[in-house]
């Protein structure tokens, strides 16, 4: 059976973001435009324009980014991730708001072989940023990477945002 993904362009203080949502739920999340989106998840996944799709999910962001939201209820379709990657991103997608843990901590937590070293190599590769937060992990001596948006500019205002770091005077 063909599946098929709806999109929607959601302006946010960190840029636009574009969710690509399925039959099942929310399957990528990432920064740019729906054009550019579609080409990412391959073949096999037709375009519909369907604004009910993707209304839950672009209510939780705008909700989130408005500081009203701490936990998203949007079904997430898993189908980009498998095994030991699976385990681990489903890991940290318990991690609570305003909460960080570090490479090592997400690794001990999501019970797989993985060293904290693969758990950077996991939360690049993300497929569903900010809902599955991978700007809540850090290093054990600072932030960290972030492959999202801005790069780290756009974790550390992750962070701020949901209260984890205090603000710097340039957010003042």
């Amino acid at each position: 059976m063909m599946t098929t993904v709806a999109f929607a362009e959601v302006s946010t203080p960190v840029g636009t973001l574009v969710p690509a949502v399925t039959e099942e739920g929310l399957v990528a999340l990432g920064w740019g435009r729906a054009m550019a989106a579609h080409e990412r998840l391959g073949p096999g996944l037709a375009e519909v324009h369907d604004p009910d799709r993707t209304a839950l999910v672009v209510s939780e962001l705008n909700a989130y980014f408005a500081g009203e939201l701490r936990v998203f209820e949007t079904p997430i379709d898993w189908r980009l991730t498998s095994g030991a990657r699976r385990v681990v991103l489903q890991a940290l997608h318990r991690v609570p708001y305003g909460t960080a843990v570090t490479y090592g901590e997400l690794a001990a937590r999501s019970g797989s072989a993985v060293l904290a070293r693969g758990i950077g190599s996991i939360m690049g590769s993300n497929p569903i940023p900010i809902v599955v937060p991978c700007h809540r992990v850090i290093a054990g001596n600072g932030l960290g990477g972030f492959s999202g948006g801005e790069g780290v500019e756009t974790k550390r205002r992750l962070l701020t945002h949901e209260g984890y770091l205090q603000p710097m005077l340039l957010d003042l």
